[in-house]
């Protein structure tokens, strides 16, 4: 290893990524002869070949792709922390696009977004409201929040608030024309109102007790496609409604709504903030994820 550089390491990738000799020195901005003898020193020092050469192309023998598979991530955390030196220098700045359910803008974001803002006014937020899971690279976002059950594996998420709970509630006059339900089950014989998620499913009510889960596919006469007008049109009496705690607080304490079922209803893992990678973590990016995390 003594007679092995990191630069020659870093030639090697650049030359199988971009197919030959000529096209790497190209793009490291040297001239291919040095290329050719950082290659040939790699392959001296190690005793090993690592390319097959042909007149029409250049590829890595077998010996060569098994030093890529550790060589490439290695390098590419090299690249990351030597960029993230340089980003620190840098004040918090410019845009930063974030999606976002309504529930965590109204209860996690924008609570709090005038101190966020008066701490790092260079910094230029927009909110994008939707409660589809976006791909955030796709949709050109920094980073989203959702539930932490929502979350993909190869995200990289912090937690931005404790767990949630739902709540199952109608108005004081609903159940005085209706039993109240003593089972999740029993909403199937009452008028609920639906709700729609902007990528078309309607969601079907989770509940859980003494470590048994139950979903029931509630039926009604409504549906809607927002939480306000949910919450709106329960207050009005067209039926039981399910709702986050965070939304009704409100209502439950003055009693203009009634909940039931509470024991069947157990906290959710609450919102995280998630974004792909830290290698693509912007000042702003940084900035943001360390003053709303808990």
């Amino acid at each position: 290893m003594d007679r092995v550089q990191l630069s020659q390491l870093a030639v090697f990738l650049a030359v199988v990524d971009h197919g030959g000799f000529r096209r790497a020195a190209e793009v490291l901005g040297i001239a291919p002869s040095a290329v050719s003898h950082a290659v040939a020193s790699l392959e001296e020092g190690l005793g090993i070949r690592l390319l097959a050469r042909t007149t029409r192309a250049v590829t890595a023998t077998e010996e060569g792709r098994r030093l890529l598979e550790t060589l490439k991530p290695a390098l590419g955390d090299i690249s990351a922390a030597v960029e993230t030196l340089a980003d620190s220098r840098l004040a918090p700045a410019g845009p930063l696009r974030i999606t976002l359910p309504r529930l965590a803008a109204d209860h996690v974001i924008v609570p709090r977004v005038a101190e966020f803002l008066a701490l790092y006014p260079e910094i230029e937020l927009e909110l994008a409201i939707n409660d589809r899971f976006e791909d955030i690279v796709e949709k050109g976002f920094d980073a989203g929040l959702r539930l932490g059950e929502h979350l993909e594996d190869d995200m990289i998420a912090v937690r931005a608030c404790p767990p949630i709970r739902g709540a199952v509630v109608a108005t004081p006059a609903f159940f005085e024309r209706y039993e109240r339900p003593a089972h999740p089950e029993d909403l199937l014989r009452f008028p609920c109102i639906r709700r729609r998620f902007s990528s078309g499913r309607i969601y079907r009510w989770e509940f859980e007790k003494d470590g048994k889960e139950l979903v029931v596919d509630i039926k009604g006469p409504l549906i809607l496609g927002d939480d306000r007008l949910v919450l709106s049109a329960c207050l009005g009496g067209t039926g039981i409604a399910y709702l986050f705690e965070q939304r009704i607080e409100d209502y439950l304490e003055d009693g203009r709504l009634v909940r039931v079922l509470e024991d069947w209803c157990q906290p959710f893992d609450g919102f995280y903030i998630y974004y792909q990678t830290r290698r693509q973590m912007r000042p702003a990016l940084r900035a943001f994820v360390d003053f709303y995390r808990i």
